[in-house]
């Protein structure tokens, strides 16, 4: 685990899912029910492949999701919240709502 910049809660927390992509993921696996990396590529955020591979690595080390291989084929898996990533469903859920409150023309997406 990195060192903290400070004990802060909310510093720490963005240290983990503060990035441009994490918390996308998780609400594609979360809302959405995606648990393939193709699906994950396609959102229309357009992750690209090689920061969507890094981030389920992050996200497996924190403890934020599980992997398990869904065929034969070894670099195959499914991908799924943990009791930990379950556990970031209100938050997700205050930011949309904050969202379409204070940002005009935001909707919540619909696939």
């Amino acid at each position: 685990m990195q060192e903290r910049r400070s004990p802060c809660p909310i510093a720490c927390t963005l240290d983990l899912v503060g990035d441009r992509w994490t918390l996308l993921v998780i609400r594609d696996m979360m809302f959405f029910g995606k648990q393939r990396f193709e699906e994950f590529l396609e959102s229309p955020e357009g992750i690209s492949t090689n920061i969507l591979a890094n981030r389920l690595k992050s996200l497996e080390e924190m403890g934020l999701i599980e992997k398990q291989p869904y065929s034969s084929h070894p670099r195959r898996m499914n991908y799924q919240l943990t009791e930990r990533g379950q556990s970031l469903r209100p938050v997700l859920k205050t930011i949309i709502a904050w969202g379409q409150k204070h940002i005009p023309e935001t909707r919540v997406p619909s696939e």
